[in-house]
């Protein structure tokens, strides 16, 4: 029966995604690009997702769109997913993975054709350049960190991928993994206090001044 309905998917389409402990990698191999933490595919198209696990074993679970399938370290699972009408799903690790196993959602962002291409074109470009002095500043100060050990920008120096892509970080609707709201607060205090957000996380606290921090806001909310 399953081999009856499997539809037929564009090649293009197919997605990775990759559990780590506790966020979400995702990489669109034929498009050119990763992401973390949100999924977009087109409404009415069924798209082709690979499972894989970083780690642990996790599980993705869409309610709304599909039932639980679990991610083996050193396989692949296979599955297609596709959503009837635009909208916001939310989905969630369902297999107990450590710490922080109940604060690794991510959302499913289904949109129409023309909206779904025009973000893929948006994650298809590198990070914008900076254009005012302090978010220079806080440019210089990001590739001068040990963020760059974790951390990748397209177009810049820094191909870090042990934590999540920031390219388009300001684009994103959450922070850790659905934990809270990307805003400039929120941001700020995920780079100085992680662990008081997400206790356990791999993301270490960020020693700077005020005034640093400032300027690394400025530069990381350019990233859209």
């Amino acid at each position: 029966m399953g081999a009856l309905d499997e539809p037929d998917i564009a090649e293009e389409l197919v997605i990775e995604v990759e559990g780590k402990q506790w966020w979400w990698d995702v990489r669109y191999p034929e498009l050119g690009f990763r992401t973390a933490n949100e999924i977009h595919i087109p409404v009415g198209e069924p798209v082709a997702i690979k499972l894989l696990a970083e780690d642990v074993i996790h599980s993705f679970w869409v309610p709304q769109l599909h039932g639980k399938l679990d991610m083996i370290p050193g396989h692949v699972n296979e599955f297609w997913l596709e959503a009837s009408e635009p909208g916001i799903y939310l989905g969630e690790c369902a297999e107990f993975c450590g710490d922080q196993h109940a604060k690794m959602q991510f959302l499913v962002i289904a949109e129409e054709e023309e909206a779904f291409r025009a973000w893929v074109a948006q994650q298809q470009q590198p990070a914008a350049v900076p254009a005012s002095e302090l978010a220079q500043e806080g440019q210089e100060i990001f590739l001068g960190s040990t963020c760059i050990n974790c951390h990748a920008i397209e177009g810049t120096g820094a191909t870090g991928e042990l934590g999540p892509d920031l390219t388009h970080l300001a684009s994103r609707r959450t922070l850790a993994a659905g934990t809270v709201p990307n805003n400039r607060g929120n941001l700020g205090g995920w780079i100085v206090a992680p662990q008081s957000i997400k206790p356990g996380s791999l993301m270490p606290a960020t020693e700077m001044t005020g005034p640093q921090l400032q300027a690394l806001l400025a530069y990381l909310e350019t990233l859209e």
